[in-house]
């Protein structure tokens, strides 16, 4: 027989009694099962994580990043697939202003787009041709020794191009270089279509390991390996850091099932650095000493150093903040709120991105308590712009089921699973108009989020029978996307409230008998002096009365300081619009043109103008999206409920 008409055939193997005996096939696997305890090569389930292009080459990357070893100059690369169904393009078209605002290159300008094959990408002209796209990817890029590079574009550009040869299709990607931070970071956005126009599908393991390698490969080979004493050095500085380093990692692999572990290996440089790391988590309280050179590692150790690190980055960020703000709050304490707890007033030192991946923000708030709070407010669309130095009011949001969700779901229980608003005036007879309307407020809201409800072409909705259960999801969705509710007490400097013609928060302050949450430190000592002089300056206006510590405001005082201001503001608009100001009284009809939103000190107000004459009423943000149009409504004392035309407005309203 000829090689060539050899044919191997894995069958099964047969006993001397001619029955098979085992598959050959089956001897193979439970050999792989056996030498994968011995390994550390495991068999997995199926997760879809090798499900769409550069599955192979993800995997192959994978394994070898597991035999890298230090040498390999290290890189971070955050991935999400964002769904453009919806308001996905609304949030691409925000996204994209964000990478290119201010301050984020070398030189403190807005960012620039670039492309493959251009300096000078056209953000604009990409979303066009994404339009139709149902997704699109975005990366966050940055090299560890990132700084050393004079142009990230030239490192961007090859590892694409890599990323091109791994998934087999040319990509349409445009990117920005990022300079305002300790590491210099790239923002990729790329579209989720292949050469062919076909949706791009990324394998899970490739976006997880394969990118990361490739973007570490390629800053190894420009900067070449890490040297001995690079590695060694690190390694020394790691020792004694609050935060999770590679020798914590190191450490973890090697553990038993106990969690115990040792310093001992054969390297003697490694075990040194194990032992000073294993001492310095003993003395955190994170490693137990067992005896005989033995620790058992605290349950959630890596975790728990996450968080440390995490915390250690926020206080230098604080730091630093101060420093440059020329703020001095020496032996002042800094407070990290990554839960609210309580109502926190102060001045706005800055406001930034706690993770720019996910579009979460925090502010640093120079506080009346006397301490510097670093403050997470959640996703950053869900917090209005505040500028700096402004005071402001952060109150921790409690959201979960509200009363709304029970009434609705008790009026659609007992009208078949529906509700409208004629069902809810039934169901309850003592129910406004306007009070079943917040209901449909709330369930318009719960559609627009998916959360359930479904809206009829006759008004009336659809209500599933778990609606409170996605009630309670949504309220939690909620929560960690709008964490605290701001409140923007004023935009002015503390010092210019002391003679101000208008109610300020001093004011309302001083009106409610308990100013003492000043404490005499930091912003709060700042607040006291400027209480204690606009207490007398209010006694000189007739409008308070003291007598050394005991003081009042008389009554109407607060209603006269609004008067006033309104009289100057009104003075002011009425001479750029060459018409007569109207003031509006309780009761009366409001009819009018919003025309646009006027800021005072004692809150935004809508200008609302008519053919000969206009007004100014309390502002709602509901009113934003609807300036030009024309609007009806009745001032009440807690506010005006609006009527507004679908169109364009036309002439305006006498």
């Amino acid at each position: 027989m000829s090689d060539d008409d050899f044919t191997p055939r894995l069958g099964g193997q047969r006993g001397k009694d001619g029955k098979t005996v085992v598959r050959y096939g089956g001897r193979i696997a439970v050999a792989a099962r056996l030498a994968g305890t011995r390994t550390g090569l495991r068999s997995r389930r199926f997760d879809g994580s090798r499900i769409g292009r550069g599955a192979s080459i993800g995997r192959l990357l994978t394994s070898r990043d597991r035999l890298a070893g230090f040498r390999a100059r290290r890189a971070v690369v955050k991935a999400s697939l964002i769904r453009l169904a919806g308001k996905g393009g609304q949030a691409a078209r925000a996204h994209m202003r964000y990478i290119q605002r201010d301050g984020v290159t070398r030189e403190g300008l807005p960012g620039e787009l670039y492309g493959p094959e251009t300096d000078r990408a056209d953000g604009k002209e990409f979303l066009q041709r994404a339009a139709g796209d149902r997704h699109q990817f975005r990366f966050i890029v940055s090299a560890e020794d990132g700084a050393e590079y004079p142009d990230l574009k030239p490192y961007v550009r090859r590892l694409m191009a890599q990323v091109e040869q791994d998934l087999g299709t040319k990509l349409d990607w445009v990117a920005v270089d990022h300079f305002n931070t300790e590491h210099p970071h790239t923002h990729i956005v790329l579209r989720g279509v292949d050469d062919r126009g076909e949706n791009l599908i990324i394998a899970r393991e490739y976006i997880s390991h394969g990118l990361r390698e490739r973007a570490s490969e390629l800053v190894t080979l420009d900067l070449g390996p890490r040297t001995d004493q690079e590695i060694e050095a690190r390694l020394r500085h790691d020792v004694d850091q609050e935060r999770l380093t590679a020798i914590d990692r190191r450490l973890l692999r090697r553990m038993d099932a106990d969690r115990t572990v040792s310093a001992a290996d054969n390297d003697p440089f490694q075990q040194a650095v194990a032992a000073g790391r294993l001492r310095k988590l003993k003395a955190m309280e994170l490693a137990e000493d067992l005896g005989g050179g033995r620790y058992r590692l605290a349950e959630g150790l890596e975790a728990t150093l996450r968080q440390m690190g995490e915390r250690g980055d926020i206080i230098r960020l604080m730091q630093r903040e101060l420093t440059a703000h020329r703020l001095d709050r020496a032996g002042v304490e800094q407070v990290v709120e990554t839960e609210l707890r309580e109502p926190l007033v102060g001045r706005l030192i800055q406001r930034g991105f706690s993770d720019e991946h996910r579009d979460r923000h925090y502010l640093l708030v120079d506080g009346i308590d006397g301490r510097v709070h670093y403050v997470d407010i959640g996703r950053g669309d869900a917090t209005p712009t505040v500028p700096e130095n402004a005071t402001v009011r952060l109150d921790p949001r409690a959201l979960g089921v509200t009363e709304a969700d029970r009434t609705v779901d008790a009026v659609a229980r007992a009208n078949g699973g529906r509700y409208s608003i004629d069902f809810h005036l039934r169901h309850d007879a003592s129910a406004s108009q306007a009070f079943a309307t917040a209901h449909v407020r709330r369930l318009e809201a719960m559609r627009r989020a998916g959360a359930g409800p479904e809206r009829q072409a006759d008004g009336s909705w659809t209500i599933p029978e778990n609606h409170l259960d996605r009630a309670e999801a949504f309220a939690r969705r909620q929560q960690r996307d709008r964490p605290v509710a701001l409140t923007i007490l004023s935009s002015r400097a503390v010092s210019e409230l002391v003679d101000i013609e208008a109610p300020s928060w001093l004011d309302r302050e001083l009106a409610s008998g308990a100013p003492g949450a000043a404490r005499n430190a930091g912003f709060g000592r700042e607040v006291r002096s400027a209480l204690a002089a606009r207490r007398q300056w209010l006694i000189e206006q007739q409008l308070g009365d003291g007598d050394g510590q005991s003081f009042r405001l008389r009554a109407n005082a607060l209603e006269k300081l609004r008067q006033r201001e309104l009289e100057s503001a009104s003075g002011r608009i009425s001479g750029q619009l060459g018409k007569r100001f109207e003031p509006t009284r309780i009761g009366e009809r409001v009819e009018g043109i919003i025309s646009r939103r006027v800021d005072l000190e004692s809150g935004p107000h809508a200008l609302i103008e008519r053919s000969r004459d206009f007004t100014l009423v309390p502002w709602r943000d509901v009113l934003e999206r609807n300036i030009g149009k024309a609007a009806s409504g009745i001032m009440r004392a807690d506010g005006i409920s609006w009527q507004l035309e679908r169109g364009r407005a036309g002439p305006a309203i006498s």
